[in-house]
């Protein structure tokens, strides 16, 4: 320990106005922020390249926002979205569209608002990204790891690496991640920081993550590779009480539920086993949401009317998809080569529930590491919203996933993400020019 403490003490510590640390999407925008008023700025990212996440957003075409109304976007961010109506009336998610158009990458709308470049590559975002940072002379290091952040009972004063260098700095972003998607770097280093600087970090757990489900039919796989397009899927309580609903695609799997719908659906059922003890929690699919079972079940009997003679499985096969047909059909004890003919009501009538609302267990989540969103984080109620500036430490500034901010896959984490990042450059600038 001795030794340590004497070899930090003969490195010579350089001096900053803001170091950035994280080369995500926050922190490529705050160090272009702290960079645009003059500052000298320096960026620190432990891995081999800066932009990961960015890269593999929007399957590698990178969703950097959604255009909906800012209403809609907090709605989508279920995770303190409303937090974010202070940073957006200083730079929003339209300002995220021209700022990006402005650095040469055209962008183009697709279904629910979604905003991706024209080129549909991530990598061109990134590499705008890169070259503003080179115009603006921000200074980077990759492979550098920080290991503390420095700072005495009113301020932060820079950061020591793991190398042992200490740098010095009037202000400090700190854009480090969360613990979702670690390959690309997020493996929950801020939060210790955060706590010796006096921050709350709330409890963390997965979301927009798979679910996993122990029924029979699951372990059999039965079902494995089987999609359902545009169903509704619910989430229910210990009482049967719908919790929420999501009307997206879905996916059966080896281990259980994956797809759009079933990530939505995810951080409400983790919240639900922290109430319940972990016990189980029920899920029930919706395979025909436009209609009521009344009018499924008329139109089930209407349809075997018309072909009283074909086989069950033949007349109605468009209803839904086969495989999801003939394993309802095994629930509801029909034979799928029975005729119309011969079906009796009840049977019907039982179909037509199932397929209005199958139900099943499913008994959690995949881990964290797995989800594409962190749930929980630095408390909000500690962060200056317009400034993005600790309320515990001055000189210090957080942004994107590190914070207890979450939202739905759809652009809407990202743009909470560059938003946050902005601002905490742009004020972590300010705050160093009044130094």
């Amino acid at each position: 320990m001795y030794n340590e403490e004497k070899q930090n003490e003969s490195v010579v510590s350089m001096m900053y106005d803001i170091i950035v640390i994280g080369g995500g999407p926050s922190g490529l925008m705050a160090s272009i922020a702290a960079a645009e008023n003059g500052s000298k700025v320096l960026l620190l990212e432990k891995g081999k390249k800066l932009g990961n996440k960015l890269a593999i957003s929007g399957g590698g075409r990178c969703n950097v926002t959604n255009r909906l109304p800012q209403e809609e976007i907090v709605k989508n961010i279920p995770g303190n979205g409303r937090f974010l109506y202070g940073p957006f009336s200083v730079f929003n998610n339209q300002d995220i569209i021209q700022f990006f158009e402005k650095l040469g990458v055209a962008l183009k709308e697709e279904d629910h608002g979604r905003m991706f470049p024209v080129s549909n590559k991530s990598k061109d975002v990134v590499n705008a990204l890169l070259t503003e940072m080179d115009r603006l002379k921000v200074e980077v290091r990759l492979e550098t790891k920080v290991k503390k952040l420095l700072m005495n009972d009113e301020k932060i004063i820079g950061a020591r690496l793991e190398s042992g260098e200490e740098i010095q700095a009037k202000s400090i972003v700190v854009a480090v991640g969360g613990k979702a998607v670690p390959q690309t770097g997020s493996t929950g280093d801020g939060y210790p920081w955060a706590e010796k600087a006096g921050h709350t970090i709330t409890k963390l757990y997965p979301t927009e993550v798979p679910l996993l489900s122990s029924e029979p039919f699951i372990a059999s796989k039965e079902l494995q590779g089987l999609a359902l397009r545009d169903v509704a899927v619910s989430v229910l309580n210990a009482k049967g009480k719908t919790l929420v609903t999501h009307q997206m695609d879905m996916l059966f799997t080896h281990f259980g539920l994956s797809g759009p719908a079933i990530l939505r659906c995810s951080q409400f059922v983790v919240k639900e086993q922290w109430k319940n003890g972990g016990a189980p929690v029920e899920m029930r699919i919706d395979a025909l949401p436009s209609m009521n079972e009344e009018e499924v079940f008329q139109s089930i009997r209407s349809q075997l009317k018309d072909d009283p003679k074909k086989a069950l499985k033949n007349v109605l096969k468009g209803i839904a998809p086969e495989r999801w047909l003939l394993f309802l059909f095994d629930r509801a004890m029909i034979d799928p080569q029975e005729i119309g003919a011969t079906l009796a009501a009840e049977k019907i009538r039982k179909l037509a529930r199932l397929l209005k609302a199958f139900t099943m267990t499913v008994n959690g989540t995949q881990p964290i590491e797995k989800a594409f969103v962190t749930g929980g984080g630095i408390s909000v109620k500690e962060i200056e919203p317009k400034t993005m500036a600790s309320r515990k430490k001055e000189g210090l500034f957080f942004c994107g996933e590190i914070l207890d901010i979450h939202g739905y896959t759809g652009g809407y984490n990202i743009t909470s993400a560059l938003v946050t990042g902005r601002i905490a450059g742009m004020s972590a600038g300010a705050f160093a020019k009044n130094i």
